[in-house]
């Protein structure tokens, strides 16, 4: 169903508009970033009035359903006007959205553009989403040397997954040399930046180093942060593989 682009009275939306013109920068981007259901129409009049950072964040709203009704097509659609307006995280999202079909029809190949544009323009996710186009070759020509260009790059910004994706690469060799010594290095970093599976990974490295107690509460934290998917699987190898106990889920 297409999304109404004024669900507002005329009275309130005027009212709205105006409150958008006097706030400073400062209270707006404060004001954008309240509570999801308090925030909802003041990023809707940001966005209709023509500001970019507030028609991402509205396409954030209704890809999610976070505040509003999911509305992925709709959500496309705002982040296709951010684009326009040169908001490089609104590169990032056309790319993520046609690369995993939200709100329109799955199309690696244009996911790539959207990502390479945002990427060069510096974009820490974006860099580590063309990473992965390039690793897995989807949507471009198959090259693990550019991954690993990506993933460094967005690694240098802070990017605990792109750490963790270094890491792999130079473990299996893949664009980079292999280098097991590198890759403990990628995961303790990655571990350290609080993204689950590094810290999963920076667990295994401490397990064939024997470094047992140190595993366990590198792995513990990762249990803690997975998904059930993962979780039951990192529980499984940590008491069958690695032999560790009290690996539980925190409460």
């Amino acid at each position: 169903m297409a999304e109404p682009l004024s669900p507002a009275a005329p009275d309130a939306a005027s009212a709205l508009f105006t409150v958008l013109l006097t706030l400073t920068p400062d209270a707006l981007e404060q004001a954008l970033s309240a509570e999801p259901e308090k925030a909802a129409p003041l990023v809707r009049a940001a966005a209709e009035v023509g500001l970019a950072e507030g028609q991402v964040r509205l396409g954030r709203m209704l890809l999610e359903g976070v505040g509003l009704p999911q509305d992925q097509q709709a959500a496309f659609r705002w982040f296709h006007r951010a684009a326009e307006q040169g908001h490089v995280e609104a590169w990032n999202m056309l790319g993520r959205c046609l690369e995993n079909g939200w709100g329109v029809v799955r199309d690696l190949a244009q996911a790539a553009p959207w990502f390479a544009k945002a990427a060069e323009a510096g974009d820490a996710w974006a860099q580590y989403n063309l990473g992965h186009l390039y690793l897995n070759g989807q949507g471009v020509d198959r090259d693990p040397v550019a991954a690993v260009a990506w993933y460094r790059t967005a690694s240098a910004q802070g990017h605990a997954r792109a750490m963790n994706l270094m890491g792999r690469c130079c473990e299996q060799g893949w664009g980079a040399p292999q280098d097991p010594k590198a890759a403990a290095g990628w995961y303790r970093l990655s571990a350290e930046g609080g993204y689950f599976r590094g810290q999963f990974n920076h667990a295994s490295v401490l397990i064939a180093q024997g470094r047992r107690d140190e595993a366990r509460t590198w792995l513990r934290a990762a249990i803690d942060q997975a998904p059930a998917a993962s979780r039951s699987l990192m529980i499984q190898v940590g008491a069958s593989a690695w032999g560790l106990d009290g690996i539980a889920p925190a409460a």
